[in-house]
This record gives C-alpha cells, structure tokens and sequence, in this order.
C-alpha cells in the first residue's frame, strides 16, 4: 500500500513535532525538519498543493524552569530560543510554510477552545493526582516505566507530586483509537504500531490527568484559571490552531493531517492521545502518524540535558547546508537509529556526493563545454547502440523506482537510488570516452543524465539543484516540469548550457 497516495484534493499537510526552546536546538531537531522538507518537496514536484508546519512548543514547566536558571525572565528566555530555532530553518533551507509558536494569540484561543469543548461534552472532570512526574518527558510516570529509579529517555529521576487537577476521560476512547490503530495503517513503521497496539492491550487506556495547578506557566483553563492546560493537550492542538480551527480558510483546505512526522520518543501522545482528544471534539483525525528513529552518538541518543547534543549551526562553520542534509538523509536509517560522526559525514560527503554525483555533472558539462563550445550535440542513431539504449532505460526507470520508495516513506533508500544512478552515469562515461571520441550520443544522453540528477536531488539538495538546473541554463525550476519528467530526454540538440562549475565542494580532512 502506498504511504504517499493523493487524495482526491491534492493536497498534502505535513508537521514536524513542536520542539520544546528549553535549550538550543541540536542535530535530532534539525534531522526532523529535514526528513519533513524531503518528503514537502518531493509532493511539491508531484504537483500536490502541499501545508508545511513546524514551530515551538513554549508552555512546558521545563522552559520555566531552564529560564530560572538562566537568570532570564521566562518570555525572554523563550523568544530568544524560539528565533534560534525559526533561524535554524532559515539557515538548512527548510521550505515549511508556517511556523507555529505555542505563545501565540492564535494558538492559546484554540487551546482553550478545545479543552472548553471537551469539557462541555462531559469528558473532563476534576479530581487529584498523586504520583511521579518526568519534566524532561512532561508526562506522568508509574514505577514499571522507569529504569533503577529513572527515566529511560532522559536518565533522570522523575519527582513526587500531589495536586488537584482535571482529567480526560481517555479510557473512553480507548476502542475507537484501537480500531483506528489496528487498520489503515495509521501508524508507520509497523514495528511502531506493534508497540502502541502492545502497551493499549496490556495496559489499557486510564484517564489522563490534563491541567497543572502548580506552575505558573503556560495556558490557562478557560473556566478555572487557577490551573493551566496540560502540556502535552495544549502542544498537539498546534496542528489545527495553525490553521485557523474551526472555521479558518486553511483548516477548512488542509485538515486532516496527511503526516504528522515525530521522533519514536512521542509516539503515545500522537497516536493514542491526540486521536482520543480528535474524537472527544468531533474533529477528523490524521492519516498518518510517521515516526523516525533517533541520532545516536556512540549509540547514545542526543540530549541537552544529558549533553551529548550536536549543534548544527557549528556544522555549518565547516561544512556546507547541503552536504549535511545530504548525510543526514543518506546515512541515517529512517526508521532507526543511527549514529553520527563527522568522519562518516567527510566520508560520505567526499566519496559520493563529490566523488560520484558531482564527478559526473561536472565531467559531462566539461565536455559539452569544451568539445561542443557549451551546445548540446545532435544524436546520430543512437537507437541503435546498446550500451545506450541500456543507459537510457536506467534514466527513464530511475523516477518510478524512487516514487516506489517515497510512498512508503523510504527516504533514505529513494537517495541510495540516486547513488546507485550516478555510479552507472560514471561508467558509461567510461565506456564512451567522448573526451577520445567526441561521441554526440554519449554528450546527448549524458547531459539530460545530468538533469535528471537536478531533479531527483531536488528535494534533498534544494540549492544544488537549482545551481545545476542554472548551469544546464534550462527554464524555471524543476517543479515547473515534475517529478516525472526526471526520466524524459527533455533537452533538446543545440541547447547551449553555461559555463560549468564546481557543485559540490570536497571537503578538507583534518
């Protein structure tokens, strides 16, 4: 079953999740937005309207309280480390239309609508918590989650707290959110879904315990301010405040979700409690809920607080955008872990994005440059050349076998494709020396070679891209012809390209 079908409609609406500001952005968040701005561009050449939201959940107690110890004022602390993470964007390319903060005007109305909502309907009713909490998870532990005494995910000790609070009426809902689990393959990977289905059928669906009446941060419950919105309620309602809930022009256009693209850390709020709250509100719920694996260093997942963050903007002190979405893409399972060090980075980097892709591009548009005078030659009967006809069928397959991998979310293994592509556009280079022969077969075929590369980069690469896409001096962009057209001989005889240059840059080992 294809993960990226179109809908009658058209569209696709794709989130990241919302990171917490209670410290700098590092490589995990960035991965995400990534992998999100890989499969928003990859729809954008498909011709699908797409809806793009990332942004910044900024009303968990943990940003309270890293401003108390920053010395900072709690909303000077938060709009400082909210821009850090809008310029993150800014500074890898990604093409997300909309950049959701939970402080927001627009957003703290839709919270409190909702929850006023649910209320009315009878499914939030006031009682008292007593138990663990992880601050670093913002969620209520019990004693068979923790690991000697801590938290698995953040290895820290979860506090005791008692407090009056209002709760969800979860454990009502917890068949339809079965069903909806069980079918539809709501969420991917299956091995994800396993897991859900697992702890619902073992451990059942408990009433959630949905406001804090012990911090001052955040939210406030619309009929009784003493308390404020639960954090994880208030975050995921981001999707559809975005979006102008209830009757905004885009909630009407985009909702339901197509993807909600979040890391395996989260995966229970997403696809257990945010259907549940979906349904208490008569709200559709989301296609899909899409969950990667995480960055590990040494096999050890990224943490501000553990410290073993990576700071991506220091990357970008050596090594250019493209080259690390390249490797983040290529190197990093999607649906697992995997682990990061700059030496795989320079590796992967060198040997395939320089060494493979870039060597062929560079080569062929040389060539065309320097035996043709920069003008695309006139194929003689290349039809009835094998080594040719062979190649071309690799051009024309190379799209199709790379959509086979997109709708089924496979990001990693569509680039790999592209690889696998460039080695073969290499060797029949080899085997035509048009630099001995000046063959204008070989000079044709390689240099629409070249634009299909321009193409099915493009949603890895965005700026390389459009540099090769100048370089063959063509029209527009590639989303003005399609993903498509990737496996078309598009250029034409007597097309003259621009004068070549370096695309991607080799990077200088220690």
């Amino acid at each position: 079953m294809s993960g990226l079908g179109m809908g009658p409609d058209g569209k696709l609406y794709i989130t990241t999740a919302i990171d917490y500001v209670n410290a700098y952005p590092h490589l995990g968040h960035l991965y995400e937005k990534v992998c999100a701005d890989i499969i928003a561009r990859w729809n954008r050449l498909n011709g699908r309207d797409v809806f793009f939201l990332t942004g910044t959940d900024e009303n968990a107690a943990k940003n309270e309280r890293a401003a108390r110890e920053a010395g900072l004022e709690v909303k000077e602390f938060i709009d400082r480390n909210a821009r850090r993470f809008q310029e993150l964007c800014e500074a890898f390319n990604i093409s997300n239309d909309d950049f959701i903060r939970t402080t927001e005007e627009r957003h703290r109305r839709v919270s409190q609508l909702i929850f006023r909502k649910i209320f009315e309907n009878g499914d939030i009713y006031k009682s008292s918590y007593k138990g663990l909490y992880c601050y670093g998870c913002e969620e209520y532990k019990v004693e068979k989650d923790l690991v000697d005494g801590k938290c698995p995910e953040h290895g820290t000790e979860p506090e005791f707290i008692e407090e009056e609070c209002y709760f969800f009426r979860l454990s009502k809902y917890e068949k339809p959110v079965l069903e909806l689990i069980e079918k539809n393959r709501f969420i991917i990977p299956e091995k994800r879904m396993q897991e859900i289905l697992t702890r619902i059928r073992t451990e059942g669906l408990k009433d959630l315990a949905v406001s804090r009446s012990r911090i001052s941060w955040g939210v406030d419950v619309p009929f009784d301010p003493k308390h404020k919105i639960y954090v994880w309620v208030d975050a995921l309602i981001n999707y559809v405040s975005a979006l102008g809930y209830p009757d905004g022009e885009k909630y009407r256009k985009y909702w339901p979700a197509d993807v909600h693209l979040i890391g395996k850390g989260i995966n229970w709020f997403h696809s257990v409690i945010w259907p549940a709250i979906l349904l208490a509100c008569g709200i559709p719920l989301p296609k899909h809920i899409l969950v990667h694996g995480y960055i590990t260093i040494g096999g050890e997942k990224l943490s501000k607080s553990k410290g073993t963050a990576v700071d991506p903007f220091k990357l970008l002190d050596k090594y250019e955008v493209d080259a690390v979405r390249y490797f983040l893409a290529r190197d990093i399972p999607f649906f697992e872990d995997g682990d990061f060090t700059e030496k795989a980075l320079m590796e992967r980097v060198n040997g395939e994005l320089v060494g493979n892709i870039g060597n062929f591009i560079h080569r062929t548009l040389t060539l065309v440059w320097n035996l043709c005078g920069g003008e695309v030659p006139k194929p003689q009967d290349y039809e009835k050349d094998e080594e040719c006809l062979s190649f071309l069928e690799k051009i024309r397959r190379l799209p199709t076998a790379m959509r086979e991998r997109f709708e089924n979310y496979e990001i990693d293994k569509a680039l790999k494709e592209v690889a696998d592509f460039a080695i073969e556009c290499n060797k029949f280079l080899q085997v035509k020396e048009p630099w001995k022969t000046k063959d204008p077969n070989a000079l044709y075929i390689c240099v629409n070679a070249v634009r299909t590369l321009a193409i099915v980069l493009r949603p890895y690469v965005p700026s390389s891209s459009e540099k090769i896409w100048k370089m063959l001096n063509l029209e527009g962009l590639p989303e003005d012809y399609g993903w498509d057209s990737a496996g078309e001989l598009a250029i034409k005889p007597r097309h003259k390209v621009s004068k070549p240059e370096i695309v991607f840059t080799k990077i200088k080992t220690p």
